[in-house]
Order: structure tokens, then sequence, then C-alpha cells
């Protein structure tokens, strides 16, 4: 398995193109060699292509906007073509609570045909949990008629480790129950008060997450700190990368 950098980590440093150059540069100075781009400015697919040439970069994964996604997906998968990716993401959906559907049918209606778009493309398409996947409906959580209703051949899944825990589950479990459908996972630490943390500062097993991941057919395990807590992402991204290279990746 390989590490890489969310760059959601560092948005607020990708807000311009010059600004998003120097970020992939100090990224690559740390150590990463994948990064999934999400949270940043717009940009060109070439454009995309030659700065991560630049920084010995490979992109694996997106979060791809939710218009560009729906109003077209074949030219997503295009543009994705252009810079080697193939796993493209959705990163967050709202499954709201005062619909007691729970938007599951406007979800299926939506994303069963840019699954399959992006698949007769050839991309798969991602979905990126929060902790609101974990709520029951009908006596079944949201996650699983995510997965159950659209197949595995057309969806997978970029398990967050935080978001897991933060939904009252096991990371390691969910990481083993979706083997095959998980070639990317997020890495992101969990300490008391629901604090977002440096891999291997807060509560999670990472050991048991590795061993799963590896069984489960994981490809990359992305590096994301959504809140650094004051800190500098940079630097934060910097400590997890030292945690995974001492547990032996690279």
């Amino acid at each position: 398995m390989e590490i890489g950098a969310q760059l959601y980590t560092v948005r607020d440093f990708c807000k311009s193109l010059e600004d998003f150059s120097e970020t992939l540069k100090k990224v690559a100075d740390i150590g990463y060699k994948y990064v999934q781009v999400s949270g940043t400015c717009e940009f060109d697919a070439l454009w995309l292509k030659n700065e991560l040439e630049k920084n010995s970069l490979k992109c694996v994964l997106t979060h791809t906007a939710t218009d560009k996604l729906k109003e077209d997906s074949v030219k997503v998968a295009k543009d994705h073509d252009v810079f080697d990716c193939e796993y493209v993401g959705l990163g967050w959906y709202d499954f709201r609570e005062d619909d007691d559907t729970y938007c599951l049918d406007e979800f299926f209606d939506t994303y069963k045909d840019v699954a399959k778009n992006l698949k007769d493309n050839g991309k798969y398409f991602m979905y990126h949990n929060h902790d609101g996947e974990f709520k029951r409906y009908k006596n079944k959580l949201i996650i699983d008629w995510l997965a159950e209703t659209i197949p595995e051949s057309d969806m997978g899944f970029t398990l967050d480790t935080y978001w897991i825990q933060a939904g009252g589950a096991d990371p390691a479990f969910w990481i083993e129950k979706f083997s095959g459908r998980v070639p990317c996972i997020h890495l992101k630490d969990f300490s008391f008060g629901r604090k977002m943390s440096v891999i291997g500062e807060g509560n999670i097993n990472f050991d048991r997450v590795f061993k799963k991941a590896e069984a489960a057919g994981t490809k990359y395990m992305l590096v994301e700190q959504d809140d650094c807590n004051g800190e500098d992402p940079f630097v934060c991204l910097k400590r997890s990368y030292e945690y995974l290279r001492a547990c032996g990746f690279r």
C-alpha cells in the first residue's frame, strides 16, 4: 500500500493556481509521492498534469464538484485521463434528517447514472463517508443502503477512519466488510472531544486498520486532517508522514 496526502488538508493554500503550485511542491518536499486533489481552486486538467509531473507526484483520486459529476460525467472522466487518475470521488452528500427517506432515492436517481458513465469511460466512482452514513433508515445503516443498491463494479468507498469512528463504528471492521471496493481510504486520527489529530496521536487502532486495509485490497492510504486545531497543516502532514514511514510505509 502507498501513502499519500489529501490536499483538502491544505485547501487554504490552494486558492489560486500560484498557491496550488507551491503547495504541491511543499507536499512533495515532505516526501509524499501520491496526492488526492480536493478543495482546491479551479484548474485545467493539462495544468495539473504538468504540475504533478514537475513535482514527481501522482494524483490517484479526486473529490469532484457535484455539478460537474451531474452535468457531464463523461467530460470529468476525460479530464481525469489527462492527468492519469483512475478514481473519481464524491466528497459529501447531505442525507438530511428532516427527510424520512434521508434522500436515498434522490441520491440513487442521480449517482447510479454518474457511476455507470464513469465506469463506461474507464473510471471508478468513489463515495466518501462522513458520520451521517451511520444513521439507520428502516433498520439498516445508510452506508449499507448505498453499498447494496449500487454494485461494487460501479462504486467504491473512500472510507474515512475518523468519520467512521465519529459515527459510532469501527474503522477496521468496515474496511474489512467492504473488501474489494476500498482501493483508497482516508487516514485521520480521532482524539477525545471529537478532535481530528495527526496519525498516531489520537486513539484509533491503526495497526488493525493497516492489516484490514491490506487484506481488503487497498492501494492508497491518504492522510487527511480537515481541522489542524490551529497548527500549520503542512507540519501536521509531515508528522503523519513520519509516523507512517516508521510503520514501514512509503
